[in-house]
């Protein structure tokens, strides 16, 4: 096997994704933990016990308690490279999770046993099976006192249109909780509740029928595990890899993150079943991981990670070939060629430079305002990564500045944080109107606070009554040029200058698209990379 193809091999990149609350970042600091990349819970650099999780790193989010941007992390377990995209759970910040959805090759579903399926749940799963993304579940919170499991196994495959298959199973739940049995290697562990360290003295009893079950758990217990067991085996097909990888079939896994149950369980299975990198659409053709010459695209921008340096960093997934510092690729959107010196890979708030990068990788290039979301980098080949378009927003503020001597500050800043993806900026040609769009209400408030302290500008959001963006092309220029100036209180710029229409109602819109039948509306900013593939 080659050096390259040895390296892919060993890369397994996955997100977790989950509704807000259900104890999403908890896992993701806990998979830290087995991997040894954390000594403990909640440590950061001087390696005290904070109560902010590790992936958290904004300010306001360590206030509200939320995940506000993907974070992204790199471990080693099991001879395995695992990168992990840390993801928004709150609904507000959907467009950044889907975008994120599109840099991954399998995903970690999270589900609070005491709420069950929830809303945001349904629309993240809904966005993996368009991809048909290899998805785990894994159910936590077993610690509290939750929802039978078999109750759950039913919801799961109900509204979220996936068949799932235990391959834990949990030893009652809430006060008594004790543990997890291993249905695919029939083996019991047992843990004891510590919430910042491993436990290592783990009880493996490898037959139910063992009379040292009934010693450790009871004869209850033990009586309803061998009867859960049994119905299961049962009731369930085996679990077949293949249609786990189709996304057909979604491992299921019980536990709680916040006590260390279930962990390893999670870890050891996704190290073993989860699928190597795989190819990638674009619009020129299938880009295969283990072609010899690197490709990769910009899945999320970040400015000022670290408030100490006013650093802009474009996460890139490299999506074919050998990715080397300091050699010039092509970056395809500016026909330019461009060399990185430091590129990183992350643990949160710390980054690593790193010398090279595969297939599956997830690196942070420092970027001077060069990057947009969606851009590829290439050795020459002018092909763009599909899949991950801007969405219509559903709410529409205009930008106020409320000090007219920051101007500038504020322009600035309001372009850095569209441009990373939190929002969308909409600017009249005329008098330099700004309209912001989002998806929830909790993305204006992340807004205002970074603009006030990483640019020290100050703004208010005034609301607006407004139905839709749509982006409008036409091959007929006269109609276009008519309806623009018919509709020019309307019509607005996104960052690409491309015209976009602010439509106040749905009947509004409706009426236009049947006046104006030559100009085509569009609800997401995919159709610029169509239109780009055909000059």
């Amino acid at each position: 096997m080659s050096k390259l193809n040895k390296e892919i091999s060993k890369r397994k990149t996955f997100a977790i994704i989950s509704h807000p609350d259900a104890g999403k970042t908890t896992l993701t600091e806990k998979f830290l933990l087995f991997g040894g990349a954390i000594q403990t819970a909640g440590a950061v650099k001087s390696n005290k016990i904070k109560k902010t999780a590790t992936s958290d790193f904004m300010e306001i989010e360590r206030q509200r308690g939320i995940s506000v941007a993907t974070s992204v992390m790199t471990f080693e377990y099991g001879g395995k490279l695992i990168n992990i995209l840390d993801t928004p759970g709150h609904k507000d910040f959907a467009e950044d999770t889907y975008r994120t959805l599109s840099a991954v090759d399998s995903v970690v579903l999270v589900i609070d046993c005491v709420k069950g399926v929830e809303a945001q749940t349904e629309r993240l799963m809904e966005v993996c099976r368009m991809r048909n993304t290899p998805v785990m579940v894994f159910i936590n919170k077993l610690d509290m006192e939750g929802r039978d499991p078999f109750e759950l196994l039913d919801e799961l495959e109900e509204k979220l249109n996936i068949k799932v298959r235990p391959l834990s199973w949990p030893i009652n739940i809430g006060k008594r909780f004790q543990g997890v049995y291993k249905l695919y290697d029939h083996s019991l562990n047992l843990f004891k509740a510590n919430q910042t360290k491993i436990e290592d003295d783990i009880t493996e009893i490898k037959d139910l029928n063992d009379p040292r079950l009934v010693a450790e758990i009871g004869e209850d217990d033990a009586v309803q595990l061998q009867e859960d067991v049994e119905l299961i085996e049962g009731v369930y097909d085996e679990f077949d890899i293949d249609k786990y990888r189709s996304g057909a079939l979604a491992p299921v896994f019980f536990g709680s993150a916040l006590y260390n149950f279930g962990i390893r369980e999670v870890l050891e299975k996704f190290v073993e079943i989860a699928p190597e990198p795989e190819s990638r659409d674009s619009d020129l053709r299938e880009v295969s991981p283990n072609e010899s010459k690197f490709t990769g695209f910009v899945f999320k921008i970040h400015a000022n990670l670290d408030p100490r340096h006013r650093d802009r960093i474009a996460f890139l997934r490299v999506c074919s070939g050998q990715f080397e510092r300091n050699t010039f690729y092509q970056h395809v959107r500016l026909g330019k060629k461009f060399k990185f010196s430091n590129p990183v890979n992350f643990m949160a708030q710390s980054k690593n430079i790193v010398e090279e990068a595969y297939a599956g990788d997830v690196i942070g290039l420092y970027d001077t305002g060069n990057f947009k979301i969606g851009d590829t980098l290439t050795e020459g080949e002018q092909l763009n990564f599909r899949g991950i378009p801007s969405f219509s927003p559903e709410i529409f503020r205009e930008l106020i500045n409320k000090d007219p001597m920051k101007s500038k500050q504020l322009d600035k800043g309001i372009r850095q944080l569209t441009e990373e993806g939190v929002a969308q900026l909409f600017v009249k040609e005329l008098g330099n109107k700004k309209v912001v769009g989002t998806v929830g209400n909790l993305q204006f408030d992340v807004i205002q606070y970074r603009l006030e302290h990483e640019y020290g500008a100050a703004c208010i959001f005034e609301p607006m009554s407004m139905h839709k963006a749509c982006w409008i092309t036409s091959d007929d220029k006269d109609q276009l040029n008519d309806f623009t100036r018919i509709k020019s209180n309307f019509i607005y710029l996104d960052k690409d200058q491309n015209k976009v229409f602010l439509a106040e109602s749905a009947w509004v819109l409706k009426s236009a698209q049947e006046t104006y039948d030559k100009i085509k509306f569009h609800f997401t900013s995919e159709f610029k990379l169509a239109s780009a593939s055909k000059n």
